[in-house]
């Protein structure tokens, strides 16, 4: 099984496989929810693709033997709307970290372990891009499953193994599950 992951930046039709609904019509989040969900579909799908089109993009891109199979989004946190504004996930100090807001596995890719390369990659990722921190905002499950809507955070346990560790306790929720502000430092050496 040949893995690869790679920034989302000029692949946007295997972006656009994963995460623009088939379905003329159809509704989706289209990996915007954090970055400005007030757009319509159509000024989603456009703001995703210029965000493809450019340095660093939106995210990175997983590939299981060629075919794309995951995708997680990792930007400076500055370019997430919602994040800015959260009441829910408060701003640890002033620096810009980039933040890790949500994991797709494909269907027929899953319970593989994808998303620790799909975690492992936007870490490398944010680091090339001359990032001094990355966070996320995982749940916790406390070991027990989480459903797969719910689980598009990742989880405290995914994030502990590379390297992350608990800030803070935030007010937000996933799956009836708190949420952590969960940091890695990506200073010299780390």
């Amino acid at each position: 099984m040949g893995i690869e992951v790679l920034p989302a930046t000029g692949r946007w039709d295997d972006f656009a496989e994963i995460l623009v609904p088939k379905k003329p019509g159809a509704g989706g989040c289209v990996c915007m929810s954090y970055r400005d969900a007030r757009l319509d579909m159509p000024g989603r799908i456009a703001h995703m693709q210029d965000e493809c089109s450019r340095e660093p993009g939106p995210g990175v891109l997983l590939y299981e033997d060629d075919e794309v199979a995951g995708w997680v989004s990792v930007a400076p946190r500055s370019t997430y709307r919602r994040l800015m504004n959260s009441r829910t996930i408060p701003h640890v100090d002033e620096r810009d970290p980039w933040s890790i807001v949500c994991f797709v596995v494909r269907a027929g890719h899953r319970k593989r372990g994808l998303m620790h390369e799909l975690l492992d990659g936007a870490v490398e990722h944010a680091r090339s891009h001359g990032a001094e921190v990355v966070e996320g905002y995982p749940a916790d499950t406390r070991g027990e499953r989480i459903d797969v809507i719910s689980g598009y955070v990742g989880t405290v346990e995914l994030f502990e193994k590379h390297g992350f560790e608990r800030v803070l306790l935030t007010k937000a929720h996933a799956g009836h599950r708190e949420r952590w502000l969960m940091r890695r430092e990506l200073g010299a050496g780390a």
